[in-house]
């Protein structure tokens, strides 16, 4: 596997590190929090995220097609946030060709599915279910894991 494409995959599991602590045990209320109203809710914003690799994966195969999902109940949209992970990673550890340039993966669903990951835990901060942060350079992030068994955080604080 070229260095670039194991890269890919190293944020892939990067994302669903990050994104995987941002929903786990969220309250349900969670949801539905939008702190100004609006219909961005945590779970719009998760499901576009799922969007965003389900896109991810339609360039790698060269058939690129976007979707507009409509959200799922909470738990449901979790575990489409992994499974659409988990296909599109399935597929960078394939020797199947990419059809697009790595960085245009990269700079399209892969940047922007992180800034979405960091909304998501901004909104739990707003919707008064912190979450402990961390030192991520610390964290046992491995290629190829992807669902939502993750390595307890080594050192979390306030």
């Amino acid at each position: 596997m070229d260095e670039k494409r194991a890269f890919l995959r190293h944020t892939v599991a990067t994302a669903a590190y990050r994104g995987g602590k941002a929903v786990r045990d969220a309250p349900a209320s969670f949801a539905t929090f939008s702190p100004d109203g609006s219909p961005r809710t945590a779970v719009k914003i998760l499901a576009h995220i799922g969007d965003l690799y389900d896109w991810a994966l339609s360039q790698a195969k060269g058939a690129e097609a976007w979707n507009d999902s409509e959200p799922q109940p909470w738990d449901e949209e979790v575990a489409r946030f992994h499974a659409t992970l988990a296909r599109f990673d399935a597929y960078l550890a394939s020797d199947a060709p990419l059809a697009a340039a790595h960085e245009k993966i990269f700079q399209g669903a892969i940047a922007d599915s992180l800034t979405h990951v960091g909304q998501l835990t901004m909104l739990r901060r707003l919707a008064g279910a912190r979450m402990k942060s961390e030192n991520y350079s610390r964290a046992d992030i491995v290629t190829g894991r992807v669902g939502a068994e993750q390595t307890p955080a080594k050192r979390e604080f306030d």
